[in-house]
């Protein structure tokens, strides 16, 4: 029998430090209630202490999931892990993961600590953690460039004050494959204690590597890996869940271990946190792809026909690609869309927010022949943005767009209750909308993106565009879906700037501290 291999998603919590990612908490559990689905065994759903809004977040995913286990982060500070223990209190299984820098540099700069009262620290957080609970989570932050024999002395402490799983971070992505593996199976074999718990690995992309690190570290005795969706996280992001699944689960011949991962909804997520979170999977992303599974070469069509394995190590469906088509449309009733939404993990909080969800979906059907379930992802996420109180909202919009012309639009803004009338030129129709939005709110922030994708296949599919807006330092995400693109554009610059002008200024002190 293969060796089980945890899967640890840190989706809500490293994926939503990527500046613009920020996620409510209705958002977070819509995408626990998938990683639950996909049968992910530990959902790090936050960082409790970070803010009002994340314990809150925490919590209402721990009281939501049953068959996966919770995970808060917390420093090693009391205060942290009593904030974590207090969020996950509603748990059917709740774990602690609290961490402290081990490296060098991240004592001496940062935390300003002498390696022996960075031990006793350490010590403290697991004994204040087991308060809470038996399962507690230890990581040596930037293990990656830690002394390997302070490295050995922090985690042998810190199983015997009770630690049953041991996370080694490769926090700034600067590990090689073959050097991380050597790294773990040195500590397995050095540290006394070792066969005590789980080791585990947390890696960053920042040299395109944190897969590689991740299986070769898999390879040498790790057995748990800390992966997040899409490979979603800060600076150039973490190893990719469907990665790391798809890769020990083709090669079996490689690894004596295997993961409990329901591989067919790994797509479905993928689609759901790029929704959500506004950032888009590229084309030529292994697994989750558009183009993953396409084949234009000649050679390439011809082999996959006679033989599909000529060209392809695994099949599209096993990891979810198959037409997910809702067979509803304008004649359909609502218990028929109600049961579909409940069909995938989509609940709505009250019966007036069905009610209107279910008008928009008359309304897109009005406008499609078919409805699939990534609109309705889309729909539910627009639904989910106007349950919350906006500054601003579109009561209407007209724009002239005309070869020889320059664009016009002209627009009618509801700010804070009190109609705004606008009008400007631009070099194209969504710029002259932007622009007209502007000569109204008068934001002072900067474009960093806009991106638009089509959320399903056929012209009269939905466009869903993600702006990116920028202000003194602080950088939101907007997304709107509308099968007209510049309604849609429109709707995601005031999704922006109701985030950036009216919502919660939402502090991560994970940041600057994170593994």
């Amino acid at each position: 029998m293969n060796d089980s291999l945890i899967i640890f998603d840190t989706t809500l919590r490293d994926g939503e430090q990527s500046p613009g990612a920020s996620m409510t908490r209705e958002e977070k559990v819509r995408i626990a209630r998938q990683l639950e689905k996909m049968r992910v065994d530990v959902i790090e759903a936050g960082f409790p202490s970070a803010s009002n809004g994340d314990f809150e977040s925490v919590k209402a995913v721990a009281d939501t999931i049953k068959d996966s286990t919770v995970c808060g982060l917390a420093r090693a500070l009391e205060n942290d892990i009593n904030r974590c223990g207090e969020a996950l209190k509603g748990a059917n299984s709740g774990r602690i993961h609290t961490f402290i820098a081990t490296s060098p540099i991240h004592m001496e700069k940062k935390l300003r600590m002498q390696p022996d009262q960075v031990v006793e620290q350490a010590i403290k957080a697991v004994q204040w953690a087991r308060k809470w609970t038996d399962n507690v989570e230890f990581s040596p932050e930037d293990a990656g460039r830690s002394d390997l024999d302070f490295l050995c002395r922090v985690i042998e402490q810190v199983i015997k004050a009770g630690a049953r799983t041991i996370n080694i971070p490769d926090t700034v992505g600067y590990n090689l494959p073959w050097q991380f593996g050597d790294l773990i199976r040195n500590l397995r074999e050095r540290i006394p204690n070792a066969d005590q718990a789980i080791f585990s690995v947390h890696c960053h992309n920042d040299l395109g590597l944190a897969v590689a690190n991740s299986l070769s570290a898999v390879m040498n005795g790790a057995r748990q890996v800390e992966c997040t969706i899409n490979g979603l996280g800060e600076r150039a992001g973490n190893a990719a869940l469907e990665e790391v699944v798809m890769a020990v689960r083709t090669r079996q011949d490689m690894f004596a271990c295997d993961t409990r991962i329901d591989a067919t909804q790994i797509v479905p997520a993928s689609r759901l946190v790029a929704s959500i979170t506004g950032f888009a999977v590229q084309p030529n992303k292994a697994i989750v792809g558009a183009n993953a599974f396409a084949h234009e070469s000649g050679i390439h069509q011809d082999g996959v026909l006679k033989h599909r394995e000529t060209y392809e190590i695994m099949r599209a469906e096993d990891v979810g690609w198959t037409a997910n088509r809702m067979v509803l449309g304008k004649h359909s009733g609502r218990n028929a869309f109600k049961s579909r939404l409940k069909e995938l993990g989509i609940e709505l909080n009250s019966e007036e927010a069905l009610n209107m969800a279910f008008a928009r979906f008359k309304d897109l059907a009005d406008k499609k022949h078919e409805i699939f379930d990534e609109d309705l992802h889309a729909l539910v996420s627009d639904e989910a943005a106007a349950d919350h109180e906006e500054r601003f909202h579109l009561m209407s919009l007209r724009v002239c767009s005309e070869t020889g012309e320059t664009p016009h639009a002209v627009l009618v803004l509801m700010d804070n209750g009190v109609e705004q009338h606008a009008e400007a030129d631009g070099s194209g129709p969504v710029d002259a909308a932007f622009c007209a939005i502007e000569s109204v709110v008068r934001s002072q922030s900067d474009l960093l993106l806009y991106s638009v994708n089509n959320i399903t296949s056929g012209t009269d599919s939905q466009g869903e565009v993600t702006v990116r807006l920028n202000k003194a330092g602080r950088i939101v995400n907007g997304q709107g879906a509308d099968t007209d693109i510049v309604i849609a554009s429109v709707k995601a610059y005031l999704n922006a700037l109701n985030k950036l002008m009216g919502g919660e200024v939402r502090h991560h002190p994970q940041t600057p501290h994170a593994v």
